[in-house]
């Protein structure tokens, strides 16, 4: 077929489609064509009264339908999330120990001999992460919470949720670092949009028991 004979075919089509009531959008999507060809092929097309309306009404069609997609999207989680739920079950000691060790190999602080801790924007990640400590009866009053923030946020607030997300008093918070680039300069600022919070308690003994606890299972991948 011509490009010519193709490009009549697609006026046809769109005069066709125009008379239906379908938008421009709807059009263009359909032809491929930019807007300026079907303004010129469509000019003399008139609507009816309720076409009219129809096509103004195309927003809040829209937002139905997004607001469907969601909610199926949502059903569909959390019926995947109670399969999770009861596929995992209640964690036994030994099973939140080890995944402790693995979230700990991970993501962990290492470097830093006698200090156990973990730094993250997460704070469900951070709260498993003290509740796996409870396994070691530390002392929760010796935790020591450091935030990391940027200089266009409200220090004050930011204290008070992660206070109230870890169950931490403020008087266990130190001097936040404040870094001097703005939050909304961050890629993916949405993470970062509470800081990152670094949560650390000293004890030497613990620390060397988890290194330990690491290096047995960093030798089972050795193992035949």
């Amino acid at each position: 077929m011509s490009s010519v004979l193709a490009r009549r075919n697609d006026k046809v089509a769109a005069i066709h489609m125009r008379q239906k009531g379908m938008s421009y959008s709807e059009i263009r999507k359909e032809l491929n064509v930019s807007k300026g060809t079907l303004s010129a092929w469509l000019s003399g097309i008139e609507l009816t009264t309720e076409q009219i309306a129809a096509l103004k009404n195309i927003p809040q069609r829209i937002e139905r339908y997004r607001e469907t997609v969601q909610k199926r999207n949502k059903a569909r989680l959390e019926a995947v999330y109670e399969k999770a739920k009861k596929d995992i079950g209640d964690f036994s000691q030994k099973e939140l120990l080890l995944a402790g060790l693995m979230l700990y190999w991970g993501e962990g602080t290492k470097a830093l001999p006698a200090h156990v801790a973990l730094t993250n924007t997460n704070p469900g990640m951070l709260k498993f992460f003290l509740k796996w400590l409870d396994l070691f009866n530390v002392d929760k009053s010796k935790i020591k919470v450091r935030l990391h923030l940027y200089s266009d946020m409200d220090i004050d607030t930011t204290m008070l949720y992660w206070s109230k997300e870890l169950s931490l008093p403020l008087a266990q918070f130190r001097k936040p670092y404040i870094k001097k680039t703005e939050s909304s300069s961050i890629t993916y600022r949405n993470s970062f949009k509470m800081g990152t919070c670094s949560v650390t308690y000293g004890s030497a003994p613990l620390y060397e028991y988890i290194m330990m606890c690491i290096k047995v299972l960093e030798n089972s991948a050795t193992r035949p």
